[in-house]
Parts: C-alpha cells; structure tokens; sequence
C-alpha cells in the first residue's frame, strides 16, 4: 500500500443543479441544491484512499458546522487528520453551478485555508512518512512552497495540481516531480494553447507533465522521451465537479505502486471516467474495486457513452 500525504484545502461545495448556467446579470431557476464536503486538497485525499492508498491531510477547517461535518468526511473515508487544525471561524467554501451538460463553474471563498501560511514540526515529519506529497493552489503560497521544498529535502516525490492557476515561483518548479495542468492551465503557465507544446515548455521546469484533456484523455511529456496521448473512455457526464482531482489521486496511487506510466493514466482516467458519471465531488470518487473492475472490462464503462 503506497502512503500519501496531501497539503491542501478543504471546503464545502454549495452545488446548484441548473439546466444552464446564467450570463453575467441573468437569473435562471435551479432544479436543486445539495451541500457536499469538497477542496482540492480533501478531494484528492478521498480520491487516493478510495482508490487503495494510505492517506494522511494537512488542511485546516473553521469552527462553524461546515468544518465538522469536512472532518467527519475525511475520517469515515479513512483519511488521517491529526494534522487537519480547526481555525477560528469559517471554513473554506465552494459555489459550484453544474449545468445539464455536466459542466461546472465555481467560485472558492478560502475561509480557514487561509489561515495555513507556514508547516509545523509534525507536518514536516509526517511529510517524511510518505512515498507521494500532493499539492494544489487553494492554500497560500507560501505553505504550498514550503511543503514541495521540504518533500524534496526528505527524497519524498511531489505532485503539484495548478489550480487555480496563476504564476509559480521558481522554487516551487524546481521541488516539483510531476506538474498536472488541465489544458486551460497549461496555458496560463505557459502562453501556448496547444497541449503538446504547452507540455513541452513545462519540461524547461519540472522533470514530468501531465496535461489533462477532458473527455479527450491525458497527456503525459518527460523529459528524454516521446509525448503520450492516453485516450480517455467515452462516458455521458453528469457532473465533471472533483473529475481532476479524482484523476491526480488515483493516479498518485498508480504511480506509488509502481505502474509503467501509460497503464497509471488509463487507470486514473478509469477512476475520473467513474466520477463524471455521478453528481458531486468527493460524493462520486470510486472505490478501487469499481477502478479495477471498469478497467479490465471498459465496456462497462462503454455500455452507457454518449
């Protein structure tokens, strides 16, 4: 079983259903509402012990009722959270409008993720205990630098998700192992709306690129080697909400485990295909045994694609 630690956010998705999503001044009339516990960070901490890793959070919640029930999430999923503070105040939220398409557009109000700027002692020696240290951006900066230095300085592997995206600072690209952009962050990184070269460019930083396409699949550049497109199993989506970070966790643990690159993006692409075809985040990541099944028979998956 490969160990994961995951530095990241935690908050409430508030998740409005609506045949379309409103232009800018328009109202339009939902068919519902649902409260379901999400961040990137807790996201991917679900996403990995779902899919069979050992798995540790650094994070912080609020003291409402939002961080309570986020905490209580973590932990029935097997999530470790001695080192998840509980910060005065609230916890960290996600507006979240998914359309009939699947399609979603969100806005993140930090709350107590804010309030994590720098690690403590036993973050850094947890940090040491795993083989994989998951990043993304909805933390300060400056503790996201901190834990990819400190996962460099101990030899353990980091994996940065981008997102939201906005400039990285040179340290931070030169503690990072494995960089996985969607497409749109690609090229906010890089100023090139073409994945391949957008891969390319990254390679100048960071030592391996994942650019992920939607329904399109992955893109996976190292430097030295030949670019690889994995096609992704064609699904009717229901909601595209946590698909990414369904996909960074799994394919932490597929990786962790030791799977030949190209064999961990089709896994991970199982596990995120899986997602889409549920409603909500961290509510629709599978479970191993359904990654595993679906990934040695694709056509289960297959049977209901568009």
């Amino acid at each position: 079983m490969t160990s994961i630690v995951v530095l990241g956010s935690t908050n409430m998705d508030l998740v409005t259903y609506v045949p379309r999503a409103p232009a800018l001044g328009e109202t339009v009339t939902g068919r519902s509402f649902r409260t379901i516990p999400g961040g990137k960070g807790a996201n991917q901490a679900v996403a990995a012990a779902r899919a069979g890793a050992e798995v540790a959070m650094i994070g912080a919640v609020g003291t409402d009722d939002f961080g309570a029930r986020l905490r209580a999430t973590l932990e029935h999923c097997a999530v470790d959270t001695d080192l998840l503070r509980t910060a005065e105040g609230s916890s960290g939220t996600a507006h979240v409008v998914v359309d009939d398409d699947g399609g979603n557009a969100i806005v993140v109000v930090p709350g107590a993720n804010g309030t994590l700027t720098s690690l403590s002692h036993g973050d850094e020696a947890l940090i040491g205990t795993a083989d994989t240290l998951l990043l993304q951006l909805e933390l300060p900066l400056s503790v996201v630098v901190e834990g990819a230095v400190t996962a460099r300085r101990l030899g353990v592997r980091t994996v940065l998700t981008p997102a939201p995206a906005q400039p990285l600072p040179p340290e931070l690209l030169a503690a990072t192992d494995l960089l996985v952009p969607n497409e749109h962050e690609a090229a906010a990184l890089t100023g090139l709306t073409d994945p391949r070269a957008a891969a390319q460019a990254l390679l100048r930083d960071v030592p391996e690129v994942v650019v992920t396409l939607g329904a399109a699949g992955s893109l996976y550049a190292a430097r030295g080697a030949e670019p690889l497109t994995v096609p992704a199993p064609r699904v009717r989506a229901v909601d595209t909400t946590g698909a990414g970070d369904t996909f960074v966790g799994a394919l932490a643990v597929a990786l962790g485990e030791g799977r030949p690159a190209p064999e961990a993006l089709a896994w991970a692409q199982t596990a995120a295909a899986l997602s889409v075809q549920r409603e909500g985040a961290s509510t629709s990541m599978p479970y191993r045994v359904e990654i595993e099944g679906a990934f040695r028979s694709p056509h289960i998956l297959e049977a209901d694609a568009v």
